[in-house]
């Protein structure tokens, strides 16, 4: 039977289930990776499993949210980060070495293997080949424990690809077109996989740029076939031995394919509130601007920091804007170093920011109120940047730069002609760090708080409605990212405080007030990064059940493994002040929620599979491995 190459790298991994469509499996994991945002919460739940070191093949431990230290307490989780991952046989890479995502496929991503992580770009390692996974913290914890990690195998999309791109025109925009054409959810329940004659046309950093925006249509993951393109990155990163080839087999069956003419893309733009906001570069040209950002796990690559530079070269950024770059490794920052390009930025105006996430997630360069920020990252939903009176539009490094120049969005098309090839890399390793082993004491700040205890799933649910919500709610409207809450992830009580606090400031203690309640949702609930501090904010608060249409994957699963049930239902009968009553003794079938303020009943039903609703019962997933040793 003809496979895709998903199909191919899960058949080599799956050890519980078959693998069909729609079917739960549990697979084995090659890589884990973590980072300072999820990773202090994610190294406490593994030291929780009682192991006495990691079992993957390899854990890297990233430093990159806060990696300038912004607050006392990210420090301390710095060194928490850093010598945990030492004692129980990680790799650290330190604070200024850049961003996870791009680190991990220049320096340690194979073609073919596995990788999960605690951030949901993790799939950007498919630019190389590698099938990447976004995960929550404790999934990854019981991965890098040598556990399975489960997911409910999806249908494959496959991307055809014909033609090259136009001068001017990037990778982002490629991923644009696909958000325009398939939205914020046309990937949910498929792998993308990329095929055509227009694969070859594009480097890996490209491809990478593009398999991390897919983790916005909703995809499971993205992937480009492992070829000679590869092959010659792998071995400029020396490591050349750790190619091998990847393609699908002639005659495979996908589920759906789209066919894009790279060389019929123009310049695109995402405007502000969702990614998938995407306009021709002509409907936007002359908009007002106030801050451009080039860099990213998005567009952090060396190619995209040198297409910049020759663009800005001899040139001056408009002195109305603020402008900065920040390079998404430390080896762009030393390329750029090597070639003149940094200086070449430094004179246009730019200020040069260490590798590193940043200002994407609003540690620094928040937006001001009613500012339009032109960025290269990923996400552009309200309070992304820090401060929810912002706005963030998204495009390619070519887009940015010409913007640069003039204050107001641009065409790189009318600008001349920039051709850049990257023939080499420098390899430098100094800031990733090997394990000491147990001998590694392991320091805790006071910040640092240990979890409590999941505890078992009572025979029924009764409380408040405590907030109803419309579709499309992300992560960062459940517990917002950045400088509000960054230096308490390690520390649950205290971000707890801070759930739903751009939508309902009083949320946090209105719940705790009425012992916990019930959270109401519309379609595609919790939609966007992998932190699972969004599930458990609400779990610590005495969130009992979600009632939502639908959930994005990520926040789904994180909901069950802290024990809240992701229950689905038409919402529409419910509202804010509803007293409510379910037994949920028996998780099976249509269950009958019964509204006491209403006296009105509705059903509600669970998608949940059989080792799902056992770890539900248990009261999540750590207590749920802890019973299975």
């Amino acid at each position: 039977m003809s496979k895709t190459m998903t199909e191919k790298i899960l058949s080599r991994h799956v050890q519980e289930g078959a693998l069909e469509k729609g079917a739960e499996v549990g697979i084995r994991i090659d890589h884990c990776l973590t980072q300072d945002s999820t990773g202090t919460m994610a190294w406490l739940e593994f030291e929780s499993l009682g192991l006495e070191r990691i079992k993957a093949e390899l854990v890297v431990s990233y430093c990159d949210h806060t990696s300038l230290g912004f607050k006392g307490e990210s420090t301390d989780d710095h060194i928490f980060l850093q010598t945990i991952a030492s004692h129980y046989g990680a790799k650290f890479s330190k604070n200024g070495n850049g961003v996870c995502h791009q680190l991990h496929y220049e320096r340690f991503a194979i073609p073919g293997k596995t990788l999960l992580g605690s951030d949901s770009h993790t799939p950007t390692a498919g630019g190389l080949g590698m099938l990447g996974i976004g995960a929550g913290g404790m999934d990854v914890a019981v991965a890098a424990g040598g556990g399975l990690f489960h997911l409910t195998v999806p249908k494959v999309l496959q991307i055809v690809l014909t033609g090259k791109l136009s001068p001017g025109v990037a990778a982002k925009d490629v991923a644009l077109e696909i958000l325009r054409r398939i939205s914020v959810k046309g990937g949910v329940g498929y792998f993308i996989e990329f095929a055509g004659p227009g694969v070859k046309s594009l480097s890996v950093p490209e491809r990478a740029t593009i398999t991390n925006m897919c983790t916005e249509t909703g995809a499971t993951s993205s992937i480009f076939p492992s070829d000679k393109v590869t092959e010659a990155f792998a071995a400029m990163q020396g490591r050349g031995g750790d190619w091998v080839e990847l393609a699908p087999d002639k005659g495979a069956n996908y589920d759906k394919t789209l066919k894009i003419d790279l060389s019929k893309l123009k310049p695109l733009v995402a405007m502000p509130g969702m990614p998938d906001n995407v306009h021709d570069i002509d409907e936007v040209v002359g908009t007002k601007i106030d801050q451009v950002y080039i860099g990213s796990c998005t567009n952090g690559s060396y190619y995209d920091m040198k297409v910049a530079a020759e663009m800005l070269k001899g040139k001056h950024v408009c002195t109305e804007i603020d402008v900065i770059v920040s390079p998404g490794s430390r080896q762009a920052w030393e390329m750029l170093m090597e070639d003149g390009s940094f200086l070449a930025l430094t004179k246009a105006g730019v200020r040069m920011i260490e590798p590193g996430c940043n200002a994407c997630i609003g540690i620094g360069f928040v937006p001001g109120h009613g500012h339009l920020s032109l960025r290269t990252v990923n996400r552009n939903w309200k309070g992304r940047g820090g401060s929810k009176f912002g706005k963030i539009a998204l495009c390619s490094p070519q887009v940015a730069a010409a913007s640069a120049l003039v204050g107001k969005i641009a065409n790189p098309c009318e600008l001349p002609k920039v051709k850049v090839k990257v023939d080499h890399l420098t390899v430098d390793d100094y800031l990733i760090l090997e394990p000491a082993g147990e001998g590694m004491e392991i320091r805790r700040g006071p910040n640092i708080v240990q979890l409590e205890p999941q505890k078992p799933l009572p025979s029924v649910l009764e409380g408040e409605v405590l907030i109803k919500l419309g579709d499309g709610i992300s992560t960062d409207a459940i517990l917002p990212a950045g400088p509000l809450t960054q230096h308490l992830r390690s520390n649950l009580p205290e971000i707890a405080k801070f759930t739903f606090y751009y939508e309902d400031k009083e949320f946090a203690a209105r719940a705790q007030e009425k012992n916990g309640g019930f959270i109401v949702g519309g379609d595609n609930y919790g939609q966007g990064s992998s932190r699972e501090h969004a599930a458990l904010a609400p779990w610590q608060l005495g969130i009992k059940a979600v009632f939502a249409k639908s959930y994005a994957r990520i926040h789904r699963a994180n909901l069950i493994n802290v024990g809240i049930i992701p229950f689905l239902c038409d919402t529409d009968r419910l509202e804010v002040g509803d007293q409510l009553h379910l037994d949920v003794s028996k998780l099976s079938g249509d269950l009958v929620l019964i509204n006491k303020t209403k006296d009105d009943k509705l059903k509600v039903h669970h998608d949940l599979s059989q080792r799902e609703v056992e770890m539900v019962k248990a009261g999540g997933l750590l207590a749920y491995t802890a019973e299975q040793k």
